[in-house]
């Protein structure tokens, strides 16, 4: 039967593989990949000289089908990320909802996870976590996420660029400017970096150029303990709402943010900021 091998790559030292994963990259048809310039890279360092095809965000959805057809066609395929997991804050999904529709094997040769590997270092909870992925560029949106997450008795994982970190940090010291973090850059690498303190000290470090912002980031969030008052528990609602108006947000996005944070209805939010 057919195959299609979801395998895990490293995510930057490149002895995080397993023999498994070599094996599988070997005999293989074809290997699909984000990036072919980065796993080119991979190959040559093991020895694999299989066909590589271009599997990214922008031409998944021409080639999902060409593979599925390869597939039916008898040929085996592996499908890997830049580093890491497939579909995991990566392209793949689409393509494994597909080949199992047409009844095509999907196998699983794990590996190297970033979220994961940040978690385990980091000090932080690792009983329960959430993983977010990548937040959302424009600030409100991020802040809007972080009002709800932030709240949750869940360790968060976010994946964060280079250039939005900070923006990130910032976003995160608006919902609880004491709340611990972990800024985690350059995993297995040789200059792995892991920073675990409040978000305004991660802010200063930054600020110091103590934390570099070069290199892809994990960013964890401790969460809500049981003890921890809600930042807005001595607000008044009207207060509560204030604050998220002067922020920029409108007032019916204002009341929104209000109800979630606090586990009330909408209309009750509304009616009780305009003291009907």
């Amino acid at each position: 039967m057919q195959t299609l091998y979801l395998v895990g790559t490293p995510i930057g030292n490149l002895s995080d593989i397993t023999y498994r994963a070599v094996e599988t990259l070997k005999s293989v048809d074809v290997i699909a990949c984000e990036d072919t310039r980065v796993t080119q890279k991979l190959c040559h360092h093991y020895d694999i000289d299989t066909k590589l095809i271009s599997y990214h965000e922008h031409n998944k959805e021409s080639k999902t089908e060409q593979l599925v057809a390869s597939l039916k066609e008898g040929q085996d395929i592996a499908l890997v990320s830049d580093a890491g997991l497939p579909l995991i804050s990566d392209p793949g999904y689409e393509l494994v909802v597909q080949a199992r529709a047409a009844d095509i094997k999907v196998e699983t040769i794990p590996g190297a996870n970033a979220g994961l590997t940040a978690l385990m270092t980091s000090g932080l909870p690792s009983y329960v976590y959430t993983f977010l992925g990548f937040l959302p560029r424009k600030e409100k949106d991020k802040v809007e996420i972080l009002s709800t997450r932030m709240y949750q008795e869940s360790t968060l994982i976010l994946y964060e660029s280079p250039f939005r970190v900070k923006d990130t940090l910032k976003a995160i010291e608006k919902v609880d400017q004491t709340r611990n973090v972990s800024v985690c850059r350059e995993l297995t690498k040789k200059f792995e970096q892991v920073e675990t303190c409040t978000v305004q000290e991660a802010l200063l470090k930054m600020d110091q150029e103590e934390i570099v912002q070069k290199g892809e980031f994990v960013i964890l969030i401790e969460g809500k303990k049981e003890t921890t008052a809600n930042w807005f528990e001595d607000l008044s609602i009207q207060e509560h709402v204030t604050h998220y108006i002067d922020q920029g947000d409108k007032p019916k996005a204002a009341i929104k943010t209000v109800a979630k944070e606090r586990g009330m209805k909408t209309g009750e939010v509304y009616d009780l900021y305009h003291n009907v």
